[in-house]
């Protein structure tokens, strides 16, 4: 039997570790959580979660170093997924904490559903991936969000949902996944998006620049 894979998964402050880490059992991996730069630099495989506000979570990010590490790990194709708020923080700025610097590795804005929706959308919906996608199939997901990726940067493969507006509501380039959904909430379907990102994804390493998005 093949040894499970390790996977590190960082402390962002308010994200749901205990469904997060019980989700990647349940695909197969082998998750611990991490506050130490130095994990996200050697792991094989990452994970960034994360629930509550786009400002904090960067703040977190950047006063512990693993800002800096996660754009390394970007520029080296290594496996890293991103969930929920984990999505928006790869962008280069969100409406939630105006003057705010994301990761900047897609140099995009995130912006807040229209005020004329329920926000936060709560519950399930349909995710539509691009034939292209490598990991994403069409299924319906779990959602708990206010804010969205209008649109997909160049070079990265795109599923989209509809909820008032359309928006991006997963991305992949690579070995790279990031989902506004839950995966590890969204029952069989996440199930195996999770297996097939563990799966694939050391095949799919293809190096990337930063300032190319």
């Amino acid at each position: 039997m093949a040894e499970a894979p390790k996977v590190a998964v960082i402390r962002t402050g308010l994200a749901n570790l205990a469904s997060v880490l019980a989700g990647l059992r349940r695909a197969g991996a082998d998750p611990f959580v991490t506050e130490d730069p130095s994990d996200v630099g050697r792991s094989p495989y990452v994970v960034l979660p994360g629930v509550g506000a786009f400002g904090p979570a960067m703040e977190r990010l950047n006063d512990s170093g693993m800002a800096d590490r996660l754009r390394e790990r970007y520029e080296a194709g290594r496996p890293t997924l991103s969930v929920c708020l984990g999505l928006q923080l790869l962008h280069a700025s969100s409406e939630e904490n105006p003057g705010v610097e994301g990761l900047g590795i897609i140099q995009l804005h995130i912006r807040k559903f229209p005020s004329t929706l329920r926000i936060p959308q709560l519950g399930w919906n349909e995710v539509r991936p691009e034939s292209s996608a490598a990991y994403l199939q069409l299924g319906y997901a779990y959602f708990a969000n206010s804010f969205h990726a209008p649109s997909v940067a160049e070079g990265w493969t795109p599923a989209h949902t509809t909820y008032g507006v359309n928006f991006v509501s997963a991305i992949e380039r690579g070995a790279w996944l990031a989902c506004q959904f839950h995966p590890e909430l969204s029952g069989d379907w996440g199930l195996q998006l999770l297996k097939n990102w563990l799966s694939l994804a050391p095949s799919r390493i293809v190096k990337s620049e930063v300032k190319a998005c």
